[in-house]
């Protein structure tokens, strides 16, 4: 089995949390360096890591010719820069979502790694929770008939204001719609690519907060609405899912299960049911044939770091492409322009 030498750039809670325990869990990656400088974040790359070398600086990354694949998990404003430099340098790499803040940056990113002919991939994680491979199931199945609506929701509640790069309004690509935004447009775009308009209320909602911590959008395809939620004072959580069509709904509460785990140090290769629902969580599909429960689909963070594997390797196809994370980073900036002029915008990159 060919090992890809790895190396992080950053080790904040994208490291440590969301890309980490992943890789440790994915038998074809061995990670040689980390790039990280704060003493907590350097105490737990070593702890996670033990074998990998902590570097003060990108060149002992991008100058080392054995380093194949860097993993960038920065704060949203430097996605940019060090995904070039790594580029340019040679090497593959998978940048932490949202893809970059613009997307005059990702279309630069993209066309280097052509030119190169490097694979560039994105952490869209969420096309692996277990509600949206459901959600996913449930459509090829048609059995809701022609979908006329769907409405998804990531909530949360939060009232204080964190000392935190996601609550700075200095750089560009901080707030709500970039954060959890991302996740809920790529998977909108997944199911039923570019819409036709975007019409966006973005708003600051905490005392205090200075960067947008509310907001809903809506995506207009032909004979269907797209509505997509999210806030940091929901206390009372509603559907995360809600699905109408012509022959029926599906609604689906609660949350995929992987974040928790993750967060409480559960590693996806130590647990032999990762990813699966409670059943308590499962969705309910109510058709004209009938009421009743969908069990979930489990959920598989793995699977976008064993999809880079073998596209490195020359043997699949790139399951999350950079043009459908720059497509994400399209809506949120006509979704900030509709918000500013208060009036649908039409889809246009």
């Amino acid at each position: 089995m060919k090992l890809i030498n790895t190396a992080f750039v950053g080790y904040g809670a994208g490291g440590s949390i969301y890309n980490g325990p992943i890789v440790r869990s994915v038998p074809n990656f061995l990670v040689r360096k980390i790039l990280t400088s704060s003493p907590g974040n350097v105490k737990t790359a070593k702890n996670d890591f033990p074998a990998a070398e902590i570097v003060s600086g990108f060149s002992e990354i991008s100058q080392d010719p054995e380093i194949n694949l860097v993993i960038i998990v920065l704060p949203n404003h430097l996605h940019y820069s060090f995904a070039k430099k790594a580029l340019e340098a040679g090497k593959n790499v998978v940048v932490e979502k949202p893809f970059t803040p613009t997307t005059r940056e990702a279309d630069e990113l993209i066309e280097l790694a052509g030119q190169k002919n490097l694979v560039l991939s994105i952490n869209h994680n969420r096309r692996w929770d277990s509600d949206f491979l459901t959600v996913q199931k449930i459509l090829r199945e048609k059995k809701l008939g022609k979908i006329v609506e769907y409405e998804s929701h990531f909530d949360r509640f939060r009232t204080e204001i964190k000392d935190s790069w996601k609550e700075k309004e200095e750089n560009l690509g901080n707030g709500i719609l970039y954060d959890l935004g991302s996740h809920l447009i790529d998977q909108a775009l997944v199911l039923f690519g570019k819409p036709q308009g975007i019409f966006a209320d973005i708003r600051i909602q905490r005392e205090g907060a200075k960067v947008p911590d509310n907001f809903e959008l809506l995506l207009f395809y032909p004979n269907l609405k797209v509505t997509l939620k999210a806030g940091t004072l929901v206390k009372e959580k509603g559907p995360t899912f809600a699905i109408f069509g012509t022959s029926g709904s599906y609604l689906k509460y609660g949350m995929d299960v992987q974040e928790e785990a993750l967060k409480k140090g559960i590693l996806p290769k130590d647990d032999p049911n990762w990813g699966r629902e409670p059943r308590e969580n499962w969705g309910k599909q109510n058709t004209l044939q009938g009421e009743k429960f969908v069990e979930s689909e489990p959920g598989d963070y793995r699977q976008v770091y064993r999809n880079v594997y073998d596209v490195i390797l020359g043997k699949a196809e790139l399951q999350v492409k950079p043009e459908q994370a720059r497509d994400v980073i399209r809506v949120i900036e006509l979704a900030e322009k509709s918000n500013r002029e208060k009036r649908v915008i039409t889809f246009e990159g």
